[in-house]
Parts: structure tokens; C-alpha cells; sequence
């Protein structure tokens, strides 16, 4: 796997799906490491054929890979250690493997929903916040872009934001507001 390998697989499904679908909107939710990819399809589908996605839906992401490996809690004990950058962090570069969810929300024009979780144990709320924060200044409309968190208390974690029985409304509301 790749990351322009995944960011070409994204590409031909949504093709296949929009051949499809009829005028049916069509919007990619990404989790966790498929928040990149997400992102890398929606800004090549803007960017090369000038087609922009009905909505991105961002479920636990972070900035880059780059930031993702080096908050998640497995690297913690390696990160005290000479040679973590260049052994750990670098070789994902090398790899081309970059997944620049920052840089893409950047240039995105559609509407951009991102949820994360206040109890990730995997990718900090952190990483979340600071994408938005990102995409909100680049917006020229505000408005397209929200962020969503869900308290400790309903211990959703990195993996179960879509067993919240509130989210289907949510993601309606949001894609209504557009």
C-alpha cells in the first residue's frame, strides 16, 4: 500500500459510485489514517478535474503522518531515543508517505466536518483541533467548516464516534447547513 496507491483507489470508487448514483450527493468520511486519504482524493478531485466532493467528513484526524506518529501513544517510550526522528518519522518520508491532511484542507472548498473524541487514546483531540483550526483560516466561507467533539464521558475513544446515536443527526444538520 501507498499513499497514492489508496488516494487512486478513492478516485475509481467515487467513480464508480457517482456513475451510479444519480444526482445523489456523495461525500468521503475518512477514520483515522483515512482521514489523509480522504483528504488527498478530495483536493486531487478538485485540483485535477475540477470537481469538488458534496462534503468531507473527518473522523479522528490528525495533521500529517509526520505529527501522527510522533503523538501516538506506541512512540512515546521511542521518542527519549537519538535516531526516533530520523528512524521512525523520516522513513514514513521516505516511503512517500506523507498523508498532508493540513496542507489539503488548505485548498478544499467543500463543506469539511471533523469529529474527534476527548478520550482518544490513539491520535490526541489535539491533532484535530489544530486541522481545523487550519482549514477555518483557509475558508474563505467559515460556515463550510465545523468541529465536533464528543466528551470523555461516552467513552468513544478512537474508534466508536460512529456508535454515537446522535451522529446520523449531526451529520445531517451539518450537511443541511451547506
Amino acid at each position: 500500500p501507498s499513499e497514492s496507491g489508496f488516494t487512486t483507489d478513492v478516485l475509481a470508487l467515487y467513480d464508480w459510485v457517482k456513475a451510479r448514483s444519480g444526482n445523489s450527493s456523495i461525500l468521503f468520511w475518512g477514520h483515522s489514517l483515512g482521514t489523509g486519504i480522504a483528504t488527498n482524493a478530495a483536493r486531487k478531485l478538485q485540483e485535477e478535474r475540477g470537481v469538488q466532493v458534496d462534503a468531507v467528513v473527518l473522523e479522528s484526524p490528525y495533521t500529517n503522518i509526520r505529527d501522527a506518529g510522533a503523538n501516538i501513544p506506541i512512540t512515546k517510550i521511542y521518542r527519549q531515543f537519538p535516531g526516533f526522528e530520523y528512524l521512525i518519522l523520516d522513513s514514513m518520508a521516505r516511503a512517500g508517505m506523507f498523508f498532508r491532511s493540513d496542507e489539503n484542507v488548505k485548498v478544499l472548498g467543500c463543506p469539511l466536518l471533523i469529529l474527534h473524541a476527548e478520550d482518544d487514546g490513539v491520535l490526541p483531540p489535539k491533532l484535530g483541533r489544530k486541522l481545523y483550526e487550519t482549514a477555518r483560516e483557509a475558508y474563505k466561507d467559515k460556515s463550510k467548516v465545523k468541529f465536533i467533539t464528543f466528551p470523555e464521558k461516552l467513552g468513544l475513544g478512537h474508534d466508536y464516534i460512529s456508535f454515537n446515536p446522535e451522529l446520523p443527526a449531526l451529520v445531517k444538520d451539518f450537511l443541511n447547513m451547506k
